[in-house]
């Protein structure tokens, strides 16, 4: 399993919301770059990167930091966040990330999503964030009428190979992931999936670890010294 240490973006600085709550932001670092330098250290070799502004209105405000992380680590950078079109998915590509990262836009334009899986293959993930078992949307500010599992049988059913799967209920609420959900997931779909929201101790690693997920992200139990990164790292493997 493959982890995936997270730095979500906001006026250029690596931040964590709570709950997907905008209004409740923590500031960890003005330096994105150094953050994903010390996941480096640790012996990362993929990166979760989000534009948190990007996710609201469909902009890339912090296109050129996540450019400079992917460029100046060289590791594996995937990046979510406002991507609703093809112009920016090859912005983020052309700038060196290596996954793009498909929301609002895979539920509200299957079309473009169509589009930019025909044209960029597995460099296309899909992000299902869920709430209240239903989607979310626009930087989890809005529900779609979609529940989860009628999304994964849509991206499925469409030849989606990875997909992101938040549970936003435990997202920076450091209380434990959702373990039931991802094993049901893992029994019923093909895809990829990555385990997202929570994700907070190393018990929590090594449970997802045996459902043989393709990944897991860790966000705020990172920055806060619950999880060490390089032990989280070896129990992943």
């Amino acid at each position: 399993m493959i982890i995936f240490p997270a730095i979500d973006l906001y006026d250029k600085k690596a931040v964590r919301l709570f709950k997907g709550d905008y209004k409740k932001m923590t500031v960890y670092s003005d330096s994105p770059l150094e953050v994903a330098r010390e996941f480096k250290s640790c012996g990362a070799t993929h990166i979760h990167t989000v534009d948190l502004e990007g996710a609201k209105d469909g902009t890339t405000p912090n296109l050129s930091v996540i450019g400079e992380i992917a460029e100046e680590t060289g590791l594996f950078v995937e990046t979510g966040g406002g991507i609703r079109n093809m112009s920016t998915v090859e912005a983020y590509l052309s700038a060196g990330v290596k996954r793009v990262i498909l929301g609002t836009a895979a539920v509200n334009n299957p079309d473009f999503l169509k589009e930019a899986v025909s044209t960029f293959g597995e460099a296309v993930a899909v992000g299902a964030d869920v709430k209240d078992g239903f989607i979310a949307i626009k930087g989890w500010l809005e529900s779609s009428a979609l529940t989860l599992d009628d999304f994964l049988d849509r991206m499925q059913a469409l030849g989606i190979k990875n997909i992101i799967c938040t549970d936003i209920s435990k997202d920076g609420a450091m209380n434990g992931t959702n373990l039931e959900l991802y094993r049901r997931l893992s029994a019923k779909y093909d895809m990829d999936i990555t385990a997202s929201g929570g994700v907070s101790s190393i018990d929590d690693v090594r449970r997802l670890r045996q459902m043989e997920l393709y990944g897991a992200i860790i966000g705020k139990a990172y920055y806060t010294g619950a999880i060490d990164l390089k032990n989280a790292i070896e129990v992943a493997k």
